[in-house]
């Protein structure tokens, strides 16, 4: 296959999964004979770009000010510099900036967006439409974009995301993590361990779990809830801890607050959930856990859904019902029940299955 040069587009490159991924692409892409350049306000990620041996251009195109719509002409300039192939915009503030700078080119190179999520604001998101292809990383949000744009089946393509299996995996947790986890949480230990991996906010079900373990034997269950709260969320957060305390489960449930060991987590954890009330446009957790070995249970809805029913659809529950959600953990977490099967999202799959699109679109216009 030809080499190509690809732009990438995002506000910044700090810690999120979308910073994540297109550093991890980038270096997929080098390895593979490509040219990656980056373009975004920096961050913590920009190193490792650079390492990788990608190009980083620094752009503050991560302001949403009609201000950064300015930028357009830097960026027109830097389009004209490099001569991409392929220029793929992550994200809606950089969007529209790239949308006024290729007015401006007379050879426009094949522009691509990723719909990482069900946008809420679908004015200020249509600039992600007006493409010439579409990733969805989901069929909920393919779905989404169909009914919101009244985009033609054809112009999107499902590339679900995928987590790196270097990092979650059914390696052996050592004996020196162990005992460094029972030390601080000894509550847990000779416990079915029940984990909500999430942060803290209300959409994301952390009242339903709490209404979960509150109807499983506190000598037997206990439930970690695993994530940062923002300090908008605090307020929240107390309420939440109220509630604990009221049910009578501070025994019984656990805080760690954000954690950079969730792959350990997950492998001491005999059930991992995602109970989030609105849909998940694509059920991140649900790959990481089942990655690491974890069965999973999550609401009939969303991304989850679409994972589960791949991988593990006994973990399967009709949304808000907590007596069935009871009823299903008590059978998923007996030991002799089957496990999940093999995660097939990974992250080689998506990176593969993106690059052959870019081919695709490549020869459709030769």
């Amino acid at each position: 296959m030809n080499k190509l040069k690809v732009i990438q587009l995002l506000p910044e490159l700090n810690i999120g999964g979308v910073e994540r991924g297109t550093k991890d692409f980038s270096q997929a892409l080098v390895e593979k004979g490509h040219e990656s350049i980056v373009i975004s306000n920096g961050g913590l990620f920009k190193k490792d770009i650079e390492k990788d041996g990608a190009t980083h251009i620094k752009l503050p195109i991560h302001k949403k000010s009609l201000f950064s719509l300015f930028l357009s002409k830097k960026l027109e300039s830097i389009y004209r510099t490099e001569k991409p192939d392929i220029v793929h915009v992550r994200s809606r503030m950089p969007a529209w900036i790239n949308y006024y700078a290729f007015k401006k080119l007379s050879k426009k190179p094949i522009l691509v967006s990723t719909f990482h999520g069900l946008y809420s604001t679908p004015m200020y998101s249509q600039v992600m439409s007006r493409v010439d292809h579409m990733i969805a990383i989901s069929k909920t949000v393919k779905e989404y974009i169909i009914n919101t744009y009244n985009i033609k089946d054809e112009k999107i393509s499902v590339i679900p995301r995928g987590c790196d299996m270097n990092h979650f995996n059914k390696d052996d947790v050592s004996d020196e993590w162990i005992n460094a986890w029972y030390r601080e949480f000894p509550q847990t230990k000779n416990k079915i361990i029940l984990t909500l991996p999430t942060r803290i906010s209300k959409w994301k079900g952390v009242d339903n779990f709490i209404e979960l373990i509150s109807k499983l034997d506190g000598d037997i269950f206990h439930g970690l809830i695993v994530g940062p709260t923002s300090k908008s969320k605090i307020r929240y957060l107390n309420s939440l801890k109220k509630k604990i305390q009221d049910l009578g489960l501070y025994q019984h449930i656990t805080f760690t607050g954000s954690r950079n060991d969730i792959s350990n987590i997950y492998k001491i954890s005999d059930i991992v959930f995602n109970l989030s009330i609105e849909p998940e446009p694509f059920g991140r957790t649900t790959i990481e856990a089942i990655s690491c070995g974890a069965k999973f249970v999550g609401w009939n809805h969303g991304g989850t859904q679409e994972v589960l029913e791949e991988l593990f659809p006994d973990g399967l529950v009709e949304l808000g019902d907590i007596n069935a959600l009871k009823e299903k953990v008590i059978k998923v977490s007996d030991k002799h029940h089957s496990l999940p099967k093999e995660n097939v999202f990974t992250s080689n799959r998506m990176i593969d299955e993106t690059i052959n699109l870019y081919h695709q679109l490549i020869s459709k216009e030769s």
